[in-house]
Parts: C-alpha cells; sequence; structure tokens
C-alpha cells in the first residue's frame, strides 16, 4: 500500500490561491477603471452648477496679462471665463474682443500693443459642483494609485513567479518521494 501524503494538496492550494488572486486583482482594476470611466464621462453631476457674473472687477488689459479673481477658482471653474465686456476706465470706450484675449486659467491679455492700464471687466463663469470637485480628485487619486501599482507589478509577479516554481519544485520533490516510497522491490 502506498501512503499518501497531503503535502501535494497543500501546495497545490497553495499555488491556486495565488493564481487565483492575482486573476482577481487584474479583475478587480478593469471592473474599477470601467465604473469610475463610466461614471466621469457621463456628467451626471452638472445640474447643480452655478454661473457667477462679476460686474465691473477693476484690472488693466496688458502683454504680461491680468489675472481675474475668478482665476483663483481653477479648480473649481467648469470651463473657460468668458468676458461679457470691458471698459476702459479712462474714457469710457468699450474694448471689442479683438484688443485682448483671455486664457483657460482666467488670465486676461492684450491682443494688441496698446495697454488698458484702468479697465472695468465684466465676465462670467460657471463654478462645478463639490460633487464633481470630489470626483476630479477621485480619478486623479485612483490614477496616480494605478500608477504607483503598476510601478510594483514587475516585483510582484516576479514574486509570484518565485513562489510558483517553488511550490511546482515542491511537489515534484513529494511526487517523487511518493514514487520512491512505493517503487520497492519485490
Amino acid at each position: 500500500m502506498i501512503p499518501h501524503s497531503k503535502k501535494g494538496q497543500v501546495n497545490t492550494a497553495l499555488i491556486t490561491s495565488l493564481v487565483f488572486g492575482i486573476a482577481s486583482l487584474v479583475i478587480g482594476v478593469i471592473i474599477a477603471f470601467v465604473i469610475v470611466s463610466t461614471l466621469t464621462d457621463a456628467n451626471l453631476l452638472e445640474a447643480g452648477r452655478d454661473s457667477i457674473t462679476v460686474v465691473n472687477e477693476s484690472g488693466f488689459i496688458n502683454s504680461t496679462g491680468y489675472p481675474l479673481a475668478g482665476s483663483a477658482l481653477n479648480r473649481y471653474l467648469s470651463g473657460s471665463i468668458t468676458i461679457v465686456t470691458a471698459i476702459n476706465g479712462t474714457d469710457g470706450v468699450v474694448l471689442t474682443s479683438t484688443n485682448y484675449t483671455t486664457s483657460t486659467a482666467g488670465t486676461i491679455t492684450n491682443a494688441s500693443e496698446e495697454s488698458y492700464l484702468a479697465t472695468n471687466i465684466t465676465y462670467t463663469y460657471t463654478l462645478k459642483t463639490s460633487e464633481e470637485v470630489s470626483t476630479d480628485g477621485m480619478v486623479a487619486n485612483f490614477t496616480a494609485g494605478v500608477d504607483n501599482v503598476s510601478g510594483k507589478l514587475p516585483t510582484v509577479l516576479l514574486v509570484a513567479a518565485i513562489v510558483l516554481i517553488l511550490g511546482v519544485l515542491v511537489l515534484l520533490v513529494a511526487t517523487w518521494q511518493r514514487m520512491r516510497i512505493g517503487g520497492g522491490g519485490i
């Protein structure tokens, strides 16, 4: 009668668990990516946005640029700042949009060589909801976390491969010992 060893079964369970764990991790990350990208692309949180109008902000329009007060909320802006009017404060002339440009960060600069040092600027912008800001932070953190994990992935896979190889060697040795014990002469 050949003795039955439980060692091979324990090592098989270890290898199966290791493979199942890695597969579960990969599937979990893929599912998380799908959920996060679907929710952020759906734009479900736009309904509560506030549109704000700033009337006659005192500023200037020159080549160095003037950051509008709304630009300080850059993280909360849901688009760019739209200039409604820009009035030269020294002579009351309304400046046309050909005289200035506005960056997406909310800085107004002149498009010509002339500087308008005393300007009253009226503009509008829309703020994201607090939920949108939280979602943006979650997406950024999720992406950074995945980048960190993917940086460690070669090390994890190397350790898993070593454990797998050692497990296979243990199984082979256990099988060899079983065969050796039961293979005695007549």
